[in-house]
């Protein structure tokens, strides 16, 4: 299967830019004193400008080559790996974002359990992802199947339910036009 990320990781940053660095201070309760893990991470374009507010930032991410951009911009430390099996012990993190990465996942019910075992009782996940109640995702969705992406997309509600059912308290708030976040917060 063609590498779509290790192909676009050096203009990836580029290309597609940040999102608002407040969103993501108040989605995940920033500054915290502990660990923050960006899975699917990529590049760290942003979880990057978040690092001054955490302990340490991990980016875990299945491509090298993106991670390998987040070295270069000395980011963080990085872990190259699937979500669905993080090298890292239960209750590892503090915060863990995904951002607009849960649909490249291959297994994303089992990648929610993964990142849940990680995080600490206390502590805070904030999943970003496309909206798929909304016809531009949908017309993504087609397009990244057309590309041969293994992209597979789910409602807010439906991700939501997958964090619930491991036991977290969830929320969903999106924008009204492209994206939701889904936010666990783990008893």
């Amino acid at each position: 299967m063609f590498d779509h990320f290790g192909w676009l990781a050096p203009f990836y940053e580029r290309v597609i830019p940040p999102p608002d660095p407040d969103r993501w201070l108040a989605l995940l309760r920033l500054p915290v004193d502990g660990r923050l893990l960006d899975a699917g991470g990529g590049t760290g374009r942003v979880s990057g400008p978040l690092r001054p507010l955490v302990n340490q930032l991990v980016i875990s991410d299945e491509s090298a080559k993106m991670l390998a951009q987040a070295r270069a911009h000395d980011r963080c430390c990085t872990v190259v790996g699937a979500a669905e099996k993080l090298p890292f012990g239960p209750d590892s993190f503090e915060r863990i974002m995904v951002v607009d990465a849960l649909h490249h996942f291959a297994d994303q019910r089992r990648a929610v359990a993964e990142l849940l075992r990680v995080l600490k009782p206390g502590g805070r996940l904030v999943i970003e992802e496309p909206d798929l109640r909304y016809l531009s995702v949908k017309l993504l969705a087609v397009a990244e199947k057309v590309a041969l992406m293994r992209s597979r997309f789910y409602t807010p509600a439906a991700i939501a339910q997958m964090a619930a059912v491991q036991g977290a308290e969830t929320a969903v708030t999106g924008d009204g036009r492209f994206a939701a976040w889904i936010i666990a917060d783990k008893p």
